[in-house]
């Protein structure tokens, strides 16, 4: 950071006017810039920080003029205004994205040309001058200018003091109206009105008349100001009085007795909350003090209100469900249809709270603790919520829920401080006030969507609760007194884990949740789904039927989703036009058919991606992962005479691009042993496209892909319709390991596709795969691409 010093005073006094010449111009959003004025601007875009490099780098001239519309980024000649004004940089600061200038405005200018296509805009300008007449009126009206400013700052206008200094020492009327219509509270429109009247005398009036409005203005403020003290005043006197009063009531033995009951209940309640002895001591002292308090103090309120959280807490108060795994596994089941490993592994989790229950005395005390905090991760509509309501079922607590999406604010999660007017608890003390007991099941939503800006970071606050071994001691800036978080069932859920600070992703146990395939969207809708949307709908179950082929319709043809919220809001539509029909008085039941599914839903919003009729030379079935599930994906791959280009299209992420190339340099590389022409890939230019190009792409797994069907373009061998292939592809020609096979190999099976080449290493992972899926396909291994 370098900071220029200001030139001589003979430098700039020597200055040449600017005639018929270039010089580098800035556009300035709001307010303009008169000459005679000081000011020190910041500029923040790289167009108007290249101009003042330019105009430092020659005779420090700048030109700045003022944009029509101040929310334009980029202006051209049509947005900016054709006046503006020659100014001479004294000093520049740089900061670490801005740069600070002192300007001094000099001469008004015209632009003639502006040329807007370089690195900073330049123009060539022509000087104007003002017409000037000495004559008694000019003369009157400069003095009526004057007195009228020094009543404006009689007023309250608010000015710096040496330019005030400067106008009263004898300047004159051309710097007086423009320094004057500098300081006034006026438009940026107005303002340049005033700096393109060039002749004095139009000039001054046009000021007179704007200055005699802001005059104005502060004279109500200042009439308003007034009257709002003097309530001020009254309102003051009214509480001495009222102190007066109530003094002399307590003389007289006519106390108010409402008050000592109010105090005294409040002590028998805090005697009784079950608080640790330091926090009662600490409660009972600030009791004292309300007592002492005057009613009129507005702190008492505040006091008021911390008692009555504290009291509300529930610092000895539990539930007393008992642990029953038989009865844990029987409510998941019940509430959920498949998900097999995420209860597996919340069973898991719950015997080892029992065993950490029935050990020694030692143990008993640290069994309290829970052992890990799970997250749950997984694409919306999974059932991330409604297994948390069923572990708080299954284990007879209460369940309570915060969501953390969007919060920035860090007092959000540990309280604000009492000091603070509308001070209050934190977002997890208040849900644990909310529950009533010390060992609730606490879900914490969406905690990926956490962010942190100058308030602090959300996500550092909760590394204190959601750290066993820490959390029995949580503090709360509100309640300023230790909490015991130990015995709460913490329970996290995020849709990606990217997002999540790794220092808090330390201290989660994260359970995967892969989504649903069809067929148990199907079981789901038939078990769950439909039960609740009738009911809701108020329409009873002997009013309606659905055929399982119409249902499965539904899920294949109107969603596209990793869960099932989707499918239960198509599922509502079709229920809520039965309802209309019931309302309207019909009582036969509705049997639905494909074509009154049309009528009720619409056309069909997701057709299957098939695999291809024919086989295809320079086309290959991939299969991609994503947040809705597995999808097929098709690769395209083009030559065209040229000098070796690659181009990449269908908005491919980065890693996917960085895939396709790795794949054309595996082609190049051992184009002899693929029996291809390396002489003919020298000059020929390569186009890989993967179709549906609105939908972003990324993703390593496509390696595979690429390659074959790169090679098949390249050698003219069709490539089989009944093979779908997955796999990350090394320089070396290895092939990778993936994830989301399961999810992959059943959009596979939907699609009509038979055969799966997948990495060698992916192999343990069928066992995942549904086994009517699993066995209607063939799978075949691959470590290299020789074996592909």
């Amino acid at each position: 950071m370098a900071i220029l010093l200001p030139p001589s005073s003979s430098e700039s006094q020597n200055l040449q006017p600017v005639q018929e010449q270039y010089v580098p111009v800035v556009a300035i959003r709001e307010g303009v810039i008169f000459p005679g004025s000081e000011t020190v601007l910041t500029f923040g875009r790289a167009k108007s920080m290249n101009a003042i490099h330019e105009a430092m780098r020659q005779d420090k001239r700048v030109v700045f003029v003022s944009q029509r519309k101040e929310s334009i980024q980029d202006p051209i000649e049509s947005d900016l205004y054709s006046i503006g004004t020659l100014s001479y940089v004294d000093r520049t600061l740089k900061t670490d994205k801005e740069l600070n200038a002192l300007i001094r405005g000099m001469k008004r200018v015209r632009i003639e040309k502006l040329e807007t296509s370089g690195p900073h805009l330049r123009a060539l300008v022509t000087e104007l001058q003002d017409v000037v007449v000495d004559s008694p009126e000019v003369e009157a009206l400069t003095k009526h200018i004057l007195n009228q400013f020094k009543q404006a700052v009689n007023f309250g206008k608010s000015v710096e003091f040496l330019n005030f200094m400067k106008l009263m020492s004898g300047a004159g009327a051309s710097e007086l109206a423009d320094q004057i219509a500098g300081a006034l509270e006026l438009t940026t429109a107005k303002k340049q009105q005033v700096l393109e009247t060039l002749d004095i005398k139009k000039r001054l009036e046009k000021v007179i008349e704007y200055l005699a409005k802001e005059i104005k203005v502060l004279e109500i403020e200042r009439n308003i100001a007034s009257k709002t003290q003097k309530q001020f005043d009254k309102h003051v006197s009214e509480q001495v009085l009222r102190e007066r009063l109530r003094t002399i009531k307590k003389e007289l033995g006519d106390d108010e007795e409402n008050e000592e009951k109010e105090i005294g209940d409040l002590e028998q309640s805090i005697l009784k909350a079950g608080m640790p002895k330091s926090v009662r001591e600490k409660a009972i002292k600030e009791l004292k003090r309300l007592e002492r308090m005057s009613v009129n103090n507005p702190e008492g309120g505040y006091i008021r209100t911390w008692l009555e959280t504290m009291i509300e807490m529930p610092w000895n108060k539990r539930s007393k469900g008992t642990l029953s795994l038989s009865k844990a596994e029987k409510v998941l089941n019940e509430d959920h249809y498949g998900l097999k490993e995420v209860k597996e592994r919340i069973l898991e989790y719950l015997a080892v709270l029992k065993l950490k229950a029935k050990s020694d005395e030692q143990a008993h005390e640290q069994g309290k603790r829970m052992p890990t905090i799970l997250c749950f991760v997984g694409a919306p509509g999974v059932g991330k919520t409604s297994i948390g309501k069923s572990i708080a079922r299954a284990l007879g607590r209460k369940f309570v829920k915060v969501s953390l999406g969007g919060i920035r604010d860090e007092a959000e999660i540990r309280g604000h401080r009492r000091t603070y007017v509308g001070a209050m608890p934190g977002r997890i003390i208040q849900a644990i006030r909310t529950a009533g007991t010390k060992n609730p099941v606490f879900m914490l939503d969406e905690i990926d969507k956490v962010g942190a800006d100058f308030r602090g970071d959300p996500s550092s606050a909760l590394l204190e609760a959601l750290d066993p071994e820490q959390n029995h001691e949580f503090s709360d800036h509100y309640l300023e007194a230790p909490f015991d978080l130990s015995e709460v069932m913490f329970i996290t859920t995020a849709n990606v884990l990217d997002t999540i600070p790794p220092a808090l992703r330390d201290r989660l146990e994260v359970i995967e949740y892969s989504g649903y395939t069809e067929e148990e969207k199907f079981e789901i809708a038939k078990r769950h789904l439909l039960r609740k949307v009738l009911s809701v709908n108020g329409v009873t179950e002997n009013k309606l039927d659905i055929p399982d082929s119409l249902l499965r319709d539904v899920i294949k043809l109107y969603t596209r989703e990793a869960g099932v919220r989707s499918l239960e809001r198509q599922i509502g539509k079709i229920v809520r036009k039965i309802a209309l029909r019931i309302a309207k008085g019909s009582t036969r039941k509705v049997n639905l058919s494909h074509k009154v599914l049309e009528d009720m839903l619409g056309p069909a919003k997701f057709l299957p991606n098939l695999a291809e009729k024919n086989n295809e030379i320079g086309l290959a079935t991939g299969l991609a992962w994503t947040s809705v599930g597995g999808d097929v994906l098709f690769i395209e791959v083009a030559l065209m005479p040229g000098k070796g280009a690659v181009t990449l299209t269908g908005q491919l992420g980065k890693v996917m691009q960085e895939s396709a190339r790795a794949a054309v340099t595996f082609v190049r590389a051992n184009s002899k042993a693929l029996e291809i022409d390396g002489k003919m890939l020298e000059k020929t230019d390569i186009h890989v496209h993967v179709p549906e190009g609105a939908v972003p792409k990324d993703g390593p797994s496509a390696g595979i892909t690429m390659t074959t069907a790169l090679v098949s373009a390249c050698t003219k061998r069709p490539v089989r319709k009944d093979v779908a292939m997955t796999g990350e592809v090394t320089l070396r020609g290895r092939v990778l390991e993936i994830g989301g096979l399961k999810e992959k190999v059943i959009a596979a099976h939907r699609a009509g596709i038979r055969h799966i080449i997948l990495p060698k290493a992916n192999m343990k992972d069928l066992r995942e795969i549904p086994e009517n899926v699993r066995k209607s396909m063939t799978f075949h291994p691959s470590e290299t691409m020789d074996q592909s």
